[in-house]
């Protein structure tokens, strides 16, 4: 490579959510950069494309998990993957972002360069090949999971002569028509795939440790359905998004402001479907709504489920896998042909890629967050982490202006650096990064950058106030440092001489 090179202005890695919402920011904000997306899969979509399982769907409302500049059309607004797909493949062709795509590129390490100002990314393809591309910028839209391994409990299965499947890795044209299932867990991915399977299998079984909270809701949002019929389509959007996020922010204030309320609300829910008789105790968990994610429940899909005898939810700790089922520890034996392991996710911080500076490795567990969106002495390097009060797109699409903001303050002065600089000999008080008892977060937390209570160094969990600081608050506001690179310092002093 020549030394002042650059394959793109901008690489951007993932093209799910956070990699196509980045290119379509730039496509608007920045035409005079160039980008390239690299992506490991064969499709674009990552966790829509990866994840196949039945039922798959959001467990956001389409207002807030769709884009700012793009309306979500479809009737229902808790969306399955095929139509998120639908529309993430759309945007992606009519703004010209799927020619910049590279499908089969693993990124495995990416190290900045000072003296050039770029970073030097080695990726290998599906066929093997390794190889290098240079940008000025990293953007990591990778995720926030493992996509090689999903989080092990350790079970041994022992006697068990039925098939075990594992939610992340679900094989194309699985048979279950008939069978037993035991699905293992109690959060999202279980609460989608219990009533999908329950409509074609003998019976399924949710075998959770703890219960979760779960919130019922119409797949469709009347007044969003309403408003397009009489509005402008980019009108009723943004009508129905405000109120959405307005909802959500409501919801989780009033959740830790007033739990007890908040219980009886979800609780009261359920009572309507299943009836005043119900018991509530698989419903009902030991910490307080919103201490963990709420669990959606779709057009109360899972408690039809229940209420017609097809599934069941019970509560209890595994003894042993055994032939025909599973034993709890109390004694009882749940029977099962299959047995679903929706266990949850492994989390990972940029994409497992080894991520250095002239040489010198990132720990990342050593950094603090700068506006939820960079690090503390990392510079032109960029992420999404999005927010687990609502939706992830919220964070993507700030971020992503945010980012464009920064590499037009850049060209507007001439500079090829942006650093957030944090002096070794700081006083910033640390933070939890994240207020949550969620056990995928609590295994996480070694990894996870570093919080503090001070802003802006700080993953927020506040959408609504970010927003406002990120779009109103100066580029150059005396942290983040704009610098030449060394090389062309250098070459501006010889032409000037």
């Amino acid at each position: 490579m020549a030394e002042a090179t650059t394959d793109s202005d901008v690489l951007i890695v993932g093209a799910g959510i956070s990699g196509i919402g980045m290119a379509a920011h730039m496509r608007a904000k920045c035409p005079g950069r160039s980008f390239a997306i690299l992506e490991r899969r064969a499709n674009l979509g990552g966790t829509w494309d990866l994840f196949r399982y039945p039922g798959i769907r959001s467990d956001s409302d389409m207002h807030t998990l769709g884009f700012e500049f793009e309306p979500w059309r479809h009737e229902k607004s808790i969306a399955d993957a095929p139509a998120i797909l639908d529309y993430l493949n759309r945007i992606a062709d009519e703004r010209g972002i799927r020619e910049h795509i590279r499908f089969g590129h693993t990124v495995l390490a990416a190290d900045f360069d000072s003296a050039a100002a770029r970073w030097i990314v080695t990726v290998e393809t599906d066929e093997g090949e390794r190889k290098r591309l240079a940008a000025n910028w990293l953007y990591l839209g990778s995720g926030y999971y493992d996509y090689d391994e999903p989080f092990d409990p350790g079970f041994d299965f022992g006697r068990f002569e039925g098939r075990v499947v594992h939610p992340q890795f679900w094989p194309e044209d699985f048979d279950y028509a008939g069978s037993k299932v035991v699905v293992i867990g109690s959060g999202a991915t279980a609460v989608t795939i219990v009533p999908a399977m329950a409509e074609k299998a003998a019976h399924v079984t949710m075998l959770q440790r703890t219960p979760t909270w779960m919130f019922s809701r119409p797949a469709k949002d009347g007044l969003a359905n309403f408003l397009r019929r009489w509005l402008p389509e980019k009108t009723a959007y943004k009508l129905t998004r405000w109120k959405n996020i307005r909802l959500q922010n409501l919801g989780f204030r009033r959740a830790r402001t007033r739990p007890e309320k908040v219980k009886q609300f979800l609780h009261k829910r359920i009572g309507k479907v299943m009836g005043r008789d119900f018991d509530l105790t698989p419903f009902t968990p030991p910490y307080n709504p919103w201490d963990q994610r709420l669990c959606l429940v779709p057009d109360d899909d899972l408690f039809a489920a229940i209420k017609a005898g097809r599934a069941e939810v019970v509560t209890g700790r595994i003894a042993a896998f055994e032939k025909g089922g599973v034993k709890l520890e109390d004694g009882r034996h749940l029977a099962a042909d299959i047995v679903v392991t929706a266990t949850g996710l492994k989390l990972a911080v940029a994409g497992k890629i080894a991520v250095s500076v002239d040489g010198a490795r990132v720990d990342f567990a050593q950094q603090f967050y700068y506006k939820g969106c960079m690090f503390s002495n990392v510079p032109n390097l960029a992420v999404v982490f999005g927010y687990l009060n609502a939706s992830w797109t919220l964070r993507a699409d700030i971020n992503a202006d945010f980012v464009c903001r920064v590499l037009n303050h850049m060209t507007a002065t001439g500079t090829d650096i942006a650093l957030p600089v944090l002096p070794a000999a700081h006083e910033l008080e640390e933070d939890e990064i994240f207020d949550f008892s969620s056990g995928y977060i609590q295994r996480a937390k070694h990894i996870m950058p570093k919080n503090a209570v001070q802003y802006p160094w700080r993953l927020n969990q506040e959408y609504v106030t970010d927003r406002k600081r990120m779009a109103k608050e100066p580029i150059d506001d005396g942290i983040l440092a704009f610098r030449r690179a060394e090389v062309r310092a250098e070459a501006l002093a010889h032409a000037a001489e």
